[in-house]
């Protein structure tokens, strides 16, 4: 086999995007009956997604002194 000419390097960000998938996988192998795993697998593979994938935390907003938003409509120019 010839070697490539084009050496390609897949940045940390994106290595990060390949191993969360393959663990995603394994566990919706899992879910879905395709996979055996056993309950501390399925405790690693929590606990590696969560340093790979951030949470998604709800985050409220709010108007000034934690009141309503007030939204306010500028109009410019002569229209």
């Amino acid at each position: 086999m010839a070697a490539r000419i084009r050496k390609t390097t897949l940045s940390d960000q994106w290595k990060e995007k390949i191993r969360a998938g393959v663990i995603m996988q394994r566990l919706l192998g899992h879910v879905n009956g395709e996979v055996d795993m056993s309950s501390s697998q399925v405790n690693a593979a929590k606990i590696l997604l969560s340093k790979i994938v951030p949470d998604l935390n709800r985050a409220e907003i709010t108007g000034e002194n934690g009141g309503p938003m007030v939204i306010e409509i500028v109009k410019f120019g002569d229209k």
